[in-house]
């Protein structure tokens, strides 16, 4: 699914962003984030917000006609993600920054930080997950077994994310109003 996925490394990304203008970067992190730490330019779509209408309106006005559209995230998998939702329906080449945020980081990209201090998303569902398996652990040792179930419900969420690379304890926490803040 994701093997015809275009990617480009941080390092021609950054040859790209000293060789010309600036081209149209869509940042699919959540708006929190992007409040955290950002590249200047960028428009901040959230994946959970992205929609075909919004990626073709900022394409009309940012973009020349065949100008590759980069998309960006923390780490490079929702950036995937969302090219794998817009493929064949942007008309201009859709290129995921490999690596994300981090990724440019490394590779000695400049990045503006903002006024929020904002947990990136993949934290947020470890801190949430660890916490509803310590708190399913302690209920049901101490009140009642069936309480066990939380934990076994969040290791079934965990197994099925890893298979399917889908994270619905992810896409709820990217909607909560901590991750909405605007920078």
């Amino acid at each position: 699914m994701t093997e015809n996925i275009k990617k480009v490394s941080a390092n021609e990304f950054l040859s790209v962003l000293e060789s010309a203008d600036m081209p149209l970067v869509i940042d699919v992190r959540t708006v929190a984030e992007v409040g955290s730490e950002y590249l200047d330019g960028c428009v901040n779509i959230p994946l959970h917000e992205l929609s075909l209408s919004q990626v073709q309106t900022c394409v009309a006005e940012k973009a020349a006609a065949g100008q590759p559209v980069y998309l960006l995230c923390g780490t490079g998998k929702r950036a995937t993600s969302a090219s794998e939702k817009l493929k064949g329906e942007v008309i201009n080449p859709l290129l995921v920054i490999d690596g994300g945020i981090q990724a440019l980081k490394q590779a000695g990209c400049s990045l503006s930080q903002g006024k929020g201090a904002a947990i990136p998303l993949e934290r947020q569902v470890r801190i949430a997950a660890g916490s509803l398996v310590l708190l399913g652990v302690l209920l049901g040792f101490f009140l009642n077994p069936g309480f066990y179930g939380i934990s076994a419900f969040v290791g079934a969420g965990l197994i099925f994310a890893g298979i399917t690379d889908t994270c619905a304890m992810g896409m709820l926490l990217a909607r909560m109003p901590w991750n909405s803040t605007a920078r």
